[in-house]
């Protein structure tokens, strides 16, 4: 599925290390291991059904005033919008495992049409969330999963297997096909972590990858001065480093500090995932060519548009199913109920202006 990059609302933001951890160090994940198939019941889809218009549609992040939430539900409210409906943001103040279930309570009472969702826990909120779905209401996971048994459709920022690849592909362009690359991670037992370099690792033996040699694997436990002198241990230790890859906001950012101030910059590339705020110094100094990330705006929206779709009957949640999202074009349903955003946005010099994130 093509990505286009997309312009966001500007969002007010000054927590950019609280934004990369809740981005890049626990909420990618793969659907919620726990609870069985995703039960779309009997109904069948009408894939020819107009939208409905006037669909109230409830977010519930993990909690409110969290910089990362704030911007995927801000894509959320502009998808609601679109479909002229009612939008409405509820949420907790602590991201504890059950401090939403009050939350959905109130909103069965309501009687709202959509309740997306990012669980804090894919458990604790599944009585609430299946009584909602007796109630008629279409639930919408969305950044992190309930429970299979107990939502509709989970929305996935990207796909462990799309986010390794993609790693390998910026190091591969980084260092001209050839030469010595580095990662350098967060905490040894990062699950997302090393899911992701475990993916890389395959590629890497790839025929196309076979002049790249990763040389080490150095972990800076997702805090700054250690991933700095990591990165500074790592530039000492391979003099032919080419290419350091940091699958991590905190990691990447660090080491760009260090290469931006040394004699190594312009000689080793630096990329990774990394917010556009936190990173724009560095591209825009050449430290930084290219740097990779999801938009949690689109995430939102998504969100939006698949509540919608459920809630007109165009899909029911089952594998195979198809429907329009506006402006990010038409997704697919895939097992679990699984719907995946897409490939990880690439941010160079040329576009990075375009984000406030």
């Amino acid at each position: 599925m093509s990505r286009r990059l997309r312009l966001i609302a500007p969002v007010a933001f000054s927590a950019v290390l609280a934004l990369g951890l809740s981005a890049c160090s626990g909420t990618t994940k793969d659907s919620a291991a726990t609870g069985g198939s995703t039960d779309s019941g009997s109904a069948v889809a009408n894939p020819g059904a107009a939208l409905k218009e006037g669909l109230k549609i409830a977010f519930l992040p993990k909690q409110l005033n969290n910089p990362y939430s704030d911007i995927e539900v801000s894509g959320g409210k502009a998808a609601v919008d679109e479909i002229k409906g009612t939008y409405k943001l509820v949420g907790p103040n602590d991201a504890s495992a059950s401090s939403q279930v009050s939350y959905i309570n109130t909103l069965i009472q309501q009687q709202q049409d959509v309740i997306g969702i990012a669980a804090n826990d894919p458990n604790a909120v599944c009585p609430s969330l299946n009584q909602a779905r007796a109630a008629g209401i279409k639930i919408v996971a969305f950044d992190s999963d309930a429970s299979k048994d107990c939502r509709d459709v989970f929305i996935n920022q990207a796909t462990t297997q799309g986010i390794g690849e993609q790693l390998v592909k910026m190091a591969s362009t980084l260092a001209g096909g050839s030469g010595e690359i580095a990662i350098l991670s967060a905490t040894p037992n990062a699950t997302n972590q090393n899911a992701w370099i475990e993916v890389m690792n395959t590629e890497l033996k790839k025929p196309e990858n076979a002049n790249l040699k990763l040389v080490a694997t150095v972990y800076g436990n997702d805090d700054d001065q250690k991933s700095f002198q990591e990165a500074q241990g790592l530039l000492q230790t391979h003099p032919d480093l080419k290419v350091i890859v940091s699958p991590t906001t905190v990691g990447i950012a660090a080491t760009a500090r260090y290469v931006s101030g040394s004699s190594y910059k312009g000689k080793v590339a630096v990329t990774g995932l990394g917010t556009p705020n936190q990173m724009r110094d560095y591209v825009k100094d050449t430290t930084v060519n290219q740097f990779a990330l999801w938009n949690p705006a689109d995430i939102g929206y998504l969100a939006g548009y698949a509540g919608a779709a459920l809630a007109s009957g165009q899909i029911t949640g089952k594998e195979g199913e198809t429907f329009k999202a506006g402006k990010l074009g038409e997704y697919k349903i895939g097992a679990g109920g699984e719907i995946v955003l897409g490939p990880p946005t690439i941010f160079d010099a040329k576009n990075i202006d375009q984000f406030n994130f």
